[in-house]
Order: structure tokens, then C-alpha cells, then sequence
């Protein structure tokens, strides 16, 4: 039976839903996906009726019957367990079930995931449905691996009902002990708010500007996550009673208030993303993190998932037009683009693309959310480039298994995360910084990636690195900075922005000289410090003759011992001031950029530490293409992608094996609108390390 994630082959799936179509319609579909290439499928994620029609009656009558065509198909089985949409014999008969609004009005059924993950009731249906499902599948010969739930945190990541409260407050219990510890902890003495009893505790609720106590609302985020991690390792628990020799447990999807990094190494094999790069031409513009690059931008948010799980898969990969009919509406995929897509994943270290969905759904909220084949069941273009797409993924098997290669990493946690949902100061420096950082890591066609500073992220994580940007390190712990210390002392260099080290953990900001906990590493002082006023116009930095922007907000710096001013602001009340820290601390050098990180001032920080273009020896490409690479004990293979809707000529100044084509290549070669090339570069290739160019950043 097709395994996935193997290392040596690139899978393509699909997310099918047999309890939509009549059963006349199976084996066609199953004999029209293997035709183009599809050898997995996803099933049963929204299903509980099918198996518990009514409280305590299991029937596996109709999955058996499907179970016995995937078999007659010989085709790999994703089963997911259904608790993402609980029966409506469930939610009428225990409402407590529910989820609710901040106003404590519950979320009632008719949609998804109106359920919450802390109510004893739910928790004793989820295991026993999951057991029943397990226990009776889990052997089965087809079946390769589970998905628990679907999407958790999505649509809804706050909880709001009466079980939350009561799970927030033995949650608050554990951490603090007692009410003087949480009192001071959330600063209570402000406003009046000390807490007596543990009675007077809630999770957050409807109040005056809706401004609840941020370090009551920080933990509550804390708490948020813990409840959906413990619920899916409810469930990876059970299953893993029932998997045979070299099945997985996964789930599916990237949301907020939830630490992920845990999430996989407490309850799954690895993660699984659901990628939808035509967000960015939703007609409501939402998902616009990064808006210049528009569905460029997902390759932020693959990133963002190899950093949880360095093998993952695709879940949901775009293969139609989006649309609920409330909301979401875009346009089909171009002819093309979804190739583009899924090489998109593919170059970003996905070896299993699963695209959502096999047909488009002829009713309900996601009718217009629109899969490979139309409502009509006619073949279509997309049928037809999904076939070509097979074929491209079987020329690619040699880069299969390949790890992606980075120029330099941006360092994250999940504090400084949660706390820039929260914290308006915060998330404006975050979201100028994330996005030009990104942009001008992909346009200066610097491979980047995302690591998360966790308990227990090591100095050897971060060294295979020559630079890391932590662009607002608010918060900072004692043992983050030891570990940036021993990074940029063994040689690292390391660039900080504005706000860094302002508060601890619990979100508070103690008395202390800033940058805080950086203070000896950056060898800067911030003595000053404001938002930029929209009648301050520009802030000019002269960094040794070489203008860039401040963005956002702007610390000023005096140089402490063993460092130097290298950068000036030139204008506004503290022109002549410090903008620009630089200092050499071991081995290493670190930067203190007074600012946050807009795209041009991004890449000028790359090209003066020396990693923008690193692959500038082996091929020149225009800004319109993504440049990516993977290697493997085969060799290394360079990914180019092109956006655009006009064609791209890149240029290679080595001679470089084409995969598509199985010939040698140099020079101009032109890709197609939204075209793609892998190309297998010289080994060992003169010049270049193995994060680019072969130099460490200037300092």
C-alpha cells in the first residue's frame, strides 16, 4: 500500500467525502483519480452520523462499503476522526457542549467546530466515538494513517463557555498556586481587579472597550492552546492503540493561540498544512499578511510550518476557486497556477500534496469552494493539469526526501507571538517587521526560514545559521538570552529591532534600563523612544552613507562600552542620534536596529551582511520568481518559480540538469506565465556553502 512521506517519492491525494455522492459515483471517481496520479485520499473528517446516527448506535455498514472500493482501487486511506462537527442529537441533547461568545451567548449548531475542547461530556463522546473508529479501522490494509479533527482553532480560538471557566481557573491553579501569586502576576492592584476566591475568576469577558487585563488575557492564550493540545492528545492516544507498523498520526492546518511545536511533538508523526494561495485574491482581501507579494505569501506560511515539522505533508492543497457563500470569494486558479501551488509546497519541503477537494460540493456553506472537478462531474482543465502535474512529480522523485536550505533564519516564539495578538504597540512594529523581512528575503532570493525558540531549542539549531534576525523580542527570558549569547559568541551574527526586552512573561514591564536582558549582548542603551507621527513624514537612517527607512517606531541609542553608532537618524528631534548599534560580543557581531524592518530596509540588511542572492553565482532570476533549494544525498536541486502572468527569463551562468527535461542547461531560459523549473546543481559547486555563498555576515 502507498505510504507517504518516505523520503523518495513525491505523493499526490485528494480529500474525497463519499457520504456526498451517491454510491454509484465511487468507483468512477476512484478509477478517474488514479488515472491522473492520485494514489491517497482523505476521508470522513466531517462524518459522525455515518457512524453514530443516534446516542450509542455505531454502524460501520457504509464506511465498510467505501472501505471495500478503495480496496478494490488499491488506494491509500487518510481516516479522520469526525469531531470537528458534532451530531445535532448531541448538541440538543448537551448543550454544554457548546461553545460560546465572549458574552457568554452560545455558538449554536448549523456550522463547524461550534464545540468546546474542556466540557467532561464531549471529551467522553470524542473518546468514545474515536475509539469505535479506531478499534474498527485501524487494522485495515488501506488505511495509512489519521488525522485528528480538522483544522484546530480554526473559525473559532477563543472558548468562552461555562466548562472553559472552569478549566481556566484549575489551569490558573496549577501555575500560580495561590491567589497572591496570580494577583501579582497579572498586575491586579490596576483598576481594582485583585481576586479573593477562585470563584471570582472567568475567562475573559465582555467589558468597557472590551480592554480586559492583558496578562490575564496572556495566559488565557496559554490556557487556549493547553485545552486543544490536551484534546488532541485525548485522541492521538486511543488511536495509537489501534496503528499498524508504519502508520501516522497528523492533523491538518497552522491557527492562533495554539503552540504547534507542541502540539506535534505531544500528539503526531507530523503536520500537515492546508495551503490556499488564492487568498490573496479574495474579493474581501483578507489574508493580506504580506500583501505585495500576494500569493507568494504562502510561501511565509510553509515556512512557518517547516519550522513545526521539518517532514510534512499538504492536507489541503488550492486546486479551484474559494467561496463560502458568506464569505471568502475569489477567483479560479489560472491555467497554471495550480501547478504552481503545489510546486510551491513541493520546493518548500512537502513530498505529499493532498489537494482539496475531489468534486465540488453541490450544497451547503462551501458549494462555491470549488475542487478539481465541477458540479457537472465533466473532465475539465483542472483534471487535465492535475494530470501534468503527475507527471512533472514522477521526473521529480531524485529531490524527493531533500531538506530546504536557508540563507539566514528569523527567530520566533510563541510569547512574542501571542503577545503581539494582544498588545496593539506590539503587533504594529510585528506585522511591519514579518512582512518586510519576508518580502525582502524572497525578492533579494535569500531562502529563509522561521525557528521558534522553545525550552528546548538548541545552540546547534541555531548555528547552522550565519545570521538570525529577532526583529521585537518584547519578551525575553533569562535562558533565551544565554542561548543568543552562546550563538553570537561561537560566531553567529545576530540583528535585533526596536522594542527588544520591554517586558517578562507574564507581559508586565519591570524597572530596568532597555534593551533588558540584551542589554550586555546588543551593547546598546535606548534612552528615547516613540511611534512614528504621520506628520513626522520619512525617518531617514544614515547607515555609513547608505540611506534606509525607519519604520513604525523609532528607539535612540547611545553605544555602550565596546560598541558603536554606525547608523544616524537624520531627521525629526533626534537626528544625529543613534539608529544603528553595532558590536562584537565573542566571536560574533550584534545589531541593534532602532526600528522596525520595512521590505527595502530588509534588504539592505541582507545585502551588508553579505546573504542577499546567495545562489547569484549559479543563476540570475527576475524579482517575479521564487528561488528555492532542497537537498538530498542526491545532490542539491534549485526550485524557480514564476508569479507572474508574463513569462521570466532567468539566466544560468553554470550548467545546470534540467529535471523536467532530463537535459543539461546554461543561459537564459524563459519559464511560462506562472511556470516552474527544478534544476539539479554541480556538486560540489565551487563557491557556494550550504546556506549560499561561501562568507560569513560582515562583523
Amino acid at each position: 500500500m502507498e505510504k507517504i512521506l518516505q523520503g523518495n517519492a513525491i505523493t499526490l491525494g485528494v480529500c474525497y467525502y463519499p457520504e456526498h455522492w451517491d454510491e454509484s459515483l465511487w468507483k468512477d471517481d476512484l478509477a478517474r483519480m488514479r488515472a491522473r496520479g492520485i494514489r491517497v485520499i482523505r476521508i470522513a473528517e466531517f462524518a459522525w452520523n455515518k457512524f453514530e446516527p443516534t446516542e450509542g448506535r455505531f454502524t460501520f455498514d457504509f464506511f465498510d462499503r467505501f472501505m471495500e472500493a478503495a480496496r478494490e482501487a488499491d488506494m491509500a486511506v487518510i481516516f479522520c476522526t469526525p469531531t470537528a462537527t458534532p451530531p445535532a442529537w448531541l448538541t440538543n441533547q448537551y448543550p454544554e457542549v457548546l461553545n460560546a461568545g465572549k458574552d457568554g451567548v452560545k455558538l449554536r449548531h448549523g456550522a463547524r467546530r461550534h464545540y468546546n475542547y474542556n466540557s467532561p461530556v464531549y471529551r467522553r463522546f470524542t473518546a468514545r466515538i474515536v475509539e469505535k473508529i479506531a478499534g474498527h479501522y485501524g487494522k485495515h490494509p488501506n488505511v495509512i494513517g489519521w488525522q485528528i479533527d480538522n483544522e484546530l482553532n480554526c473559525e473559532r480560538d477563543e472558548f468562552y463557555s461555562k466548562s472553559d471557566t472552569t478549566a481556566f481557573r484549575e489551569f490558573l491553579k496549577e501555575k500560580y498556586a495561590t491567589l497572591d501569586a496570580l494577583n501579582a502576576a497579572w498586575g491586579t492592584v490596576f483598576w481594582n481587579q485583585t481576586y479573593t476566591a477562585w470563584a471570582e475568576i472567568y475567562v475573559p469577558r465582555t467589558v468597557i472597550s472590551d480592554s480586559v487585563n492583558p496578562h490575564q488575557v496572556m495566559d488565557y492564550i496559554r490556557f487556549v492552546s493547553h485545552s486543544a493540545r490536551s484534546y488532541a492528545k485525548l485522541q492521538s492516544d486511543i488511536i495509537r492503540k489501534y496503528l499498524k507498523k508504519g502508520d501516522f498520526i497528523t492533523t491538518n492546518g497552522l491557527f492562533a493561540n495554539l503552540d504547534n511545536h507542541k502540539l506535534r511533538a505531544e500528539s503526531l508523526d507530523f503536520i500537515t498544512y492546508d495551503s490556499y494561495p488564492n487568498f490573496a485574491y479574495c474579493l474581501d482581501n483578507q489574508n493580506s499578511a504580506a500583501p505585495g507579494l500576494k500569493d507568494r505569501n504562502w510561501s511565509r506560511k510553509l515556512a512557518e510550518t517547516r519550522s513545526v515539522s521539518a517532514k510534512f505533508g499538504i492536507m489541503e492543497q488550492q486546486s479551484g476557486a474559494n467561496g463560502w457563500n458568506t464569505r471568502m470569494e475569489a477567483p479560479a486558479p489560472k491555467p497554471g497556477q495550480m501547478t504552481l501551488w503545489a510546486m510551491q509546497s513541493i520546493a518548500h519541503g512537502a513530498d505529499f500534496i493532498s489537494f482539496f477537494r475531489w468534486r465540488t460540493c453541490a450544497m451547503g456553506t462551501e458549494m462555491y469552494w470549488h475542487g478539481i472537478l465541477d458540479y457537472s462531474n465533466h473532465d475539465n482543465r483542472r483534471l487535465a493539469e492535475l494530470g501534468e502535474i503527475h507527471q512533472k512529480i514522477e521526473r521529480l522523485a531524485s529531490a524527493a526526501g531533500g531538506t530546504y536550505e536557508a540563507a539566514f533564519a528569523v527567530l520566533k516564539d510563541y510569547d512574542n507571538v501571542w503577545d503581539a495578538k494582544l498588545d496593539k504597540w506590539h503587533e504594529r512594529i510585528e506585522r511591519a517587521s514579518e512582512a518586510g523581512i519576508f518580502e525582502a528575503a524572497q525578492l533579494c532570493h535569500s531562502p529563509m526560514d522561521y525557528v521558534y525558540l522553545t525550552g528546548s531549542t538548541s545552540l546547534d539549531e541555531l548555528q547552522k545559521y550565519a545570521a538570525l534576525f529577532y526583529p521585537h523580542a518584547v519578551i525575553l527570558t533569562e535562558e533565551r538570552a544565554a542561548l543568543l549569547e552562546r550563538f553570537v559568541e561561537n560566531g553567529g551574527t545576530l540583528v535585533l529591532g526596536c522594542r527588544t526586552g520591554y517586558k517578562d512573561l507574564t507581559g508586565k514591564c519591570p524597572m530596568r534600563k532597555l534593551p533588558g536582558l540584551l542589554r550586555k549582548l546588543s551593547g546598546a542603551d535606548v534612552v528615547d523612544y516613540t511611534f512614528i507621527s504621520p506628520d513626522d513624514g520619512k525617518i531617514i537612517v544614515d547607515w555609513e552613507g547608505t540611506e534606509i527607512e525607519a519604520a513604525v517606531f523609532t528607539d535612540v541609542l547611545e553605544a555602550l562600552e565596546n560598541t558603536q553608532v554606525v547608523g544616524t537618524y537624520t531627521n525629526n528631534y533626534y537626528a544625529g542620534k543613534g539608529a544603528i548599534i553595532r558590536g562584537e560580543y565573542g566571536k560574533g557581531s550584534v545589531y541593534y536596529f532602532g526600528a522596525a524592518f520595512n521590505r527595502e530596509t530588509a534588504a539592505v540588511f541582507l545585502e551588508k551582511l553579505k546573504i542577499a542572492e546567495p545562489y547569484r553565482a549559479i543563476v540570475e532570476a527576475p524579482p517575479s520568481c521564487e528561488l528555492a533549494v532542497r537537498r538530498n544525498k542526491k545532490g542539491r536541486f534549485l526550485f524557480l518559480l514564476n508569479y507572474a502572468k508574463e513569462p521570466a527569463v532567468v539566466t544560468f551562468k553554470r550548467k545546470v540538469w534540467n529535471l523536467d527535461t532530463e537535459q543539461p542547461v546554461t543561459g537564459p531560459v524563459e519559464l511560462p506565465p506562472y511556470g516552474t523549473g527544478v534544476y539539479r546543481m554541480p556538486e560540489p559547486t565551487p563557491g557556494i556553502s550550504v546556506s549560499g555563498e561561501a562568507h560569513r555576515p560582515a562583523g
